[in-house]
């Protein structure tokens, strides 16, 4: 049996354009993101995806149309009124921009500096808690600098992820990985989605990684990934795809209807 979600509209775009001078980096740009669903961003160099992500955040604001975020339009908000909404978002950047001068527990509990209410020990319980999600609980007292990549970039999770997020942003978070650490930090953006039924806009350059998360699902009991159809079911994954072409939006769907495309520019992302 499909699995069915609420149909509650976490992030809703509506005829968005971004223009840097002259040039228009998005266009009329409309979709919506539904609680529990990943939204899987690809394009070519240029052609907006990062962008996306920025005014999700509403580090940008559009020129013309409306972002809706978690309920609240932010399309022309100030920062002291975004601090509310971003509160509920978690954002894992490309090269995961832990502070240097920080312990591991001192920048996943970094989220708390601007939250009085939490105490010291609440932080530290859940910063330990967030990096036991990426099994990384023994870094607390360590430096980035002492971490490989991939640990660096598994913090950068448990750091977006300590504040019980409603909403993933994630920019290219495998890229420049080696392939055994890139699924390991696949699986645990899968756990995310299908643990914590957290809404999530990817941005990617690898394919092969948006291949897996629409066709796998996150089995708790073996702490691993499965195929989504090996039990006979149809399980649906909750993952669609958009496609950005020189900052337009070009395609929106599932991967089949994404596979049956005949357009060459969407048929080169699966080949």
């Amino acid at each position: 049996m499909t699995e069915r979600l609420a149909q509650e509209t976490v992030v809703e775009f509506d005829r968005v354009t971004l223009r840097f001078e002259t040039k228009a980096v998005l266009r009329e740009i409309s979709f919506t993101l539904q609680r529990g669903e990943t939204k899987i961003v690809l394009g070519a160099a240029g052609s907006g995806k990062s962008v996306l992500l920025k005014l999700t955040m509403g580090l940008w604001q559009p020129d013309s149309g409306r972002i809706t975020v978690l309920g609240e339009e932010i399309s022309h908000r100030g920062e002291d009124e975004l601090f509310v909404v971003r509160r509920k978002i978690g954002m894992v950047f490309q090269e995961g921009a832990l502070f240097d001068s920080l312990t591991i527990g001192e920048n996943v509990g970094y989220v708390f500096e601007r939250l009085p209410a939490v105490s010291p020990e609440e932080a530290e319980r859940r910063a330990r808690e967030a990096l036991r999600f990426v099994e990384l609980e023994q870094t607390f007292d360590l430096y980035p600098s002492q971490l490989s990549g991939g640990m660096r970039r598994r913090v950068a999770i448990a750091r977006a992820v300590v504040g019980q997020p409603e909403l993933m942003l994630y920019d290219s978070p495998t890229a420049g990985l080696d392939p055994i650490t890139a699924a390991r930090i696949m699986t645990l953006i899968v756990k995310q989605r299908d643990v914590g039924r957290v809404s999530s806009l990817l941005v990617t350059h690898r394919v092969q990684d948006a291949i897996q998360m629409a066709r796998s699902y996150y089995d708790a009991r073996q702490e691993n990934l499965l195929p989504a159809g090996q039990d006979g079911a149809r399980r649906d994954t909750h993952t669609r795809f958009l496609v950005l072409r020189e900052g337009e939006l070009v395609f929106h769907g599932s991967l089949e209807e994404l596979a049956a495309q005949r357009d060459p520019y969407l048929q080169e992302f699966l080949a």
